[in-house]
């Protein structure tokens, strides 16, 4: 059952995490553009993504209550985990700014040009790819 549980939280950071990651990265470019269908097929892909992203945190608490042994109270899973949470957090806000962004270029009104959401966006989803890589070296080095 374990290995089923590890080829499955693997599998959801692969698939899911790097996805998410490289759509919140091209969104700016699609805002700076002004590129609303692009920005709406990546608004889509972040929401998407974001929700499969929950089957790594499933399957790797499944995981750590399977192997026992006091894994899920050791210092670096506790950090991981805080820091999918809030990473989780992010995305929740990147999608707002997505929403925001779609809307404000998709009106008539030229007064707005989403920069505010275009620099939330660089910023957050930069500290998101961080936060990702953290995680991953907390996987792998403490063990």
């Amino acid at each position: 059952m374990s290995s089923l549980f590890l080829w499955l939280h693997i599998g959801f950071a692969i698939f899911t995490v790097g996805p998410v990651t490289a759509a919140t990265m091209a969104a700016p470019r699609a805002i700076r553009n002004k590129n609303v269908p692009a920005l709406q097929n990546i608004q889509r892909m972040t929401k998407v993504y974001s929700i499969g992203t929950l089957g790594v945190l499933v399957f790797g608490l499944a995981l750590g209550a399977v192997l026992g042994n006091g894994l899920l109270g050791k210092w670096y899973m506790t950090a991981s985990m805080t820091l999918f949470i809030v990473a989780a957090v992010l995305l929740v806000i990147i999608d707002r700014d997505l929403r925001t962004a779609v809307r404000v270029l998709s009106s008539e009104g030229t007064d707005d040009d989403a920069k505010v959401q275009n620099g939330r966006i660089a910023a957050i989803s930069g500290l998101l790819t961080v936060i990702w890589l953290v995680i991953l070296f907390l996987m792998v080095v403490p063990t």
